[in-house]
């Protein structure tokens, strides 16, 4: 079975990586790609920067880009993402989306648009990710007194938001096992005199610079050792295999919000 495939943002770093990986996989074929209005990569092939000819055109026209196709790949901006998917429910294409930065109104959004197609959501579709995210989960109910709970993230110097989905979705998991909520817990920010650390607050540091892809360490301090478990990404092609799978995965469903955990059976 052929997986048409269209890819939002085609012209990005993470666009050009699901190109090719569309491109080398046996049962996907691209289908559309889409890039914003003003782009300079619009009208071009969409497999030109790699030297390639897909046959595919870069358009903004939403309507042409996604008819020919039956799943979309977005690793965009909030509001391009739900630009998308209002086309996508309009057309019947499921979507696979790993955009981040979401606000709680636009993520209940998703939730709507999800009871009429198959939409998989997740802030990283890496494979170590989301098994590093079981990891913590298990870490987290074993070392749920006692210890402190520090979460550190690193990307590259253009990445926009912060913390970066992935450690909040880490801080998620942990808070979920524990029985917090993380909005009550999280702590985002110390400077001056801060007075001794909550027990049960979960720290996050954010660093930014370089071309770091993405590196994500969950610290549990505890006196007398400390347990450190890490993630981390050397290439973008990791989350371009993890939506591939994503998109086998939702070629089996009607409709629903699923995640990561969700493809891989580890729920």
């Amino acid at each position: 079975m052929m997986h048409k495939i269209a890819i939002a943002g085609a012209s990005g770093r993470m666009g050009q990586m699901l190109i090719e990986a569309v491109h080398a996989a046996d049962d996907c074929t691209l289908a559309g790609a889409l890039d914003q209005v003003g782009s300079s990569s619009v009208g071009s092939d969409a497999g030109a920067f790699s030297g390639q000819s897909t046959g595919v055109v870069i358009t903004s026209d939403l309507q042409q880009g996604l008819q020919p196709s039956q799943f979309l790949i977005d690793f965009t901006r909030p509001e391009g993402t739900l630009a998308h998917l209002q086309v996508c429910r309009e057309l019947g294409i499921s979507a696979v989306i790993g955009t981040t930065g979401f606000t709680e109104a636009q993520k209940a959004e998703i939730e709507r648009i999800a009871q009429d197609i198959a939409i998989m959501m997740a802030p990283n579709m890496s494979v170590g990710v989301n098994v590093t995210l079981k990891l913590l989960e298990m870490a987290a109910q074993a070392l749920s007194t006692g210890y402190d709970i520090e979460i550190i993230e690193a990307h590259h110097r253009h990445k926009v938001d912060a913390p970066s989905g992935t450690a909040l979705k880490m801080g998620e998991v942990i808070a979920d096992a524990l029985g917090r909520d993380l909005k009550a817990c999280a702590v985002y920010g110390r400077e001056g005199v801060t007075g001794e650390r909550d027990p049960s607050t979960i720290g996050f540091a954010t660093i930014r610079g370089g071309d770091i892809v993405g590196d994500h360490t969950v610290l549990f301090a505890g006196i007398g050792e400390r347990i450190e478990i890490s993630h981390k990404s050397s290439s973008r092609s990791t989350y371009a295999q993890g939506s591939l799978r994503a998109v086998r995965f939702l070629a089996t469903q009607k409709a629903g919000l699923f995640d990561m955990f969700d493809v891989l059976g580890l729920k």
